[in-house]
């Protein structure tokens, strides 16, 4: 499978690139779309969009970089090559919901109800980035046979992307990609059709969504990140999924319902 989309001279245009920018776009007119019903000023969801995204990708590479210190010692030239994959969505998130804190409690902002505005947008971005995976063959789960990948009615253009070096493997790319679509759709039509939505429920229901996900399908990859002799991506769903419980269950009562078309943000 060729990686490049584009090559314009010495330069090449990485599928893993457009799939992840393209899963950012998605994200960002989603997220506008919203804050536009919720009177949000313009400048403002813009600028903390743009800011968590560039301290948000810089926090998946660094993650993955930290999780992989021994190889990236001996290689430091490749840090940068994110093109090549390695881009970790959990230290995405991290980084990204620290930005978004921080830009929310300068200018005096509930930070959970900028989360719940980007919660849907998040997670579909997450579903279309994981393509990017695809591209690349990576992230992907155990070595099986085309017997099953036919049983499991998987395009045939997939289970191609999944020969690797002479063998067939699990396409947990899509697994995920597919959960996390689901999720996008479970997101907005509860906002839509639960109409005691309390701030802070949203963001606990795509943690709790997406880490129950992440934690099954993590069991299945041949690549996860370590820690010791556990993959860090389960014992990060572990405590994202306990946040979510609690922004569910706890937090969410101490604050307000939602109401369209009466924020307070102004800029």
């Amino acid at each position: 499978m060729n990686r490049i989309a584009l090559s314009l001279g010495p330069i090449n245009i990485y599928w893993y690139s457009i799939m992840i920018l393209s899963g950012a776009l998605v994200a960002f007119l989603l997220i506008n779309l919203e804050a536009k019903k919720r009177n949000i000023n313009k400048d403002f969801i813009t600028n903390i969009i743009f800011y968590a995204f560039i301290f948000g990708l810089v926090g998946a590479r660094l993650y993955y970089v930290v999780f992989n210190l021994e190889y990236f010692i001996d290689n430091p030239s490749e840090i940068l090559q994110v093109w090549n994959g390695g881009l970790a969505i959990h230290g995405g998130i991290i980084f990204g919901v620290v930005t978004i804190a921080v830009y929310c409690k300068k200018y005096k902002v509930n930070s959970l109800k900028i989360l719940d505005i980007c919660a849907p947008g998040v997670i579909i971005a997450q579903s279309i980035g994981r393509w990017g995976n695809f591209f690349n063959q990576e992230a992907h789960g155990a070595v099986t046979t085309i017997t099953h990948l036919k049983s499991l009615h998987i395009p045939d253009f997939i289970i191609k992307g999944m020969y690797i070096n002479g063998n067939y493997y699990q396409p947990t790319f899509l697994y995920e990609s597919l959960w996390t679509m689901l999720g996008f759709i479970i997101i907005i039509l509860f906002r839509k059709i639960y109409k005691n939505l309390k701030i802070g429920q949203l963001t606990g229901i795509y943690l709790m969504w997406y880490s129950i996900g992440r934690f099954i399908i993590e069991s299945f990859r041949t690549d996860s990140l370590m820690l010791g002799p556990f993959k860090i991506a389960q014992i990060v769903s572990i405590i994202l999924f306990i946040i979510g419980i609690i922004l569910v269950l706890f937090i969410s009562k101490k604050q307000k319902e939602y109401k369209y078309q009466e924020s307070e943000i102004k800029y």
